[in-house]
């Protein structure tokens, strides 16, 4: 996890104020699709700023917030305050430091890829009441008009092989291999984001791999202050994602 901390040091704020949050249609597709509901007690893991806890936690559920970067954790405590049912605790993945068989759902929202997952899934196993599922979400950008084509054009330019990791990460051979022989379900749905240039730039600048301070950086704000007066329609442009949502039951 040493790379996680580094990569979100200073960039806490940015994250907490930039980053899109989750469909509500998402607590629809989990109720229709395995049971959930009010009474369901839900881990939300790398819940960094609280933006998937939130969904739940809006929902009436009790939400475990493990995060292990402190900036992250105290931003989700002091945004999240007014919800007596949320819980932040100091932990990863692999040691969430919840007791066992101690949640009914294990929630993953754009943090899968920075797990050890075999030492995860071990954890997860532990962690999990009878018959308990794990779902992962995850906002990926599209590729469709055209300031989602300059933007997304702008980060290829910047890391090809991170770019490529995001990708990966709903890809269903990694997703057969974390989960086992279940079956794992899945939906989609539409997600975007309304912001003025200095959201566009909060927001790229919350990505863990962009730089924050050098020649690099200044390169990328320029060409994004570029795409936004090319592109912005009453000082707004608009970030469209698809929200990725995977859930199963995890098998040996």
């Amino acid at each position: 996890m040493k790379d996680y901390f580094a990569s979100f040091t200073g960039r806490v704020e940015e994250f907490a104020k930039y980053r899109p949050g989750y469909p509500e249609q998402i607590i629809n597709l989990l109720e229709n699709k395995i049971g959930f509901d009010q009474s369901k007690d839900v881990a939300d893991i790398g819940c960094g700023t609280g933006r998937l806890s939130r969904l739940f936690l809006n929902n009436g559920n009790l939400v475990f917030g493990v995060e292990p970067n402190e900036e992250m954790r105290l931003m989700a405590e002091k945004l999240l305050g007014k919800f007596i049912n949320f819980i932040g605790i100091d932990g990863t993945a692999e040691e969430t430091k919840l007791a066992t068989n101690s949640v009914d759902i294990i929630t993953v929202g754009q943090a899968f890829h920075w797990f050890d997952l075999k030492k995860t899934k071990k954890e997860f196993k532990r962690i999990l009441r009878k018959e308990g599922y794990v779902v992962i979400l995850w906002n990926e950008r599209t590729n469709t008009s055209q300031v989602m084509k300059a933007i997304n054009k702008i980060l290829l330019s910047l890391n090809q092989e991170h770019e490529e990791a995001e990708k990966n990460l709903v890809d269903k051979k990694l997703l057969n291999a974390f989960f086992g022989e279940e079956k794992i379900g899945s939906g989609t749905f539409p997600n975007f984001q309304m912001l003025d240039l200095t959201g566009l730039k909060g927001r790229i600048h919350s990505i863990s791999y962009v730089p924050d301070s050098g020649t690099e950086n200044k390169r990328i704000m320029n060409e994004l202050k570029d795409v936004f007066e090319k592109y912005n329609n009453g000082g707004q442009v608009k970030i469209e994602y698809t929200t990725r949502v995977f859930y199963g039951k995890i098998k040996s």
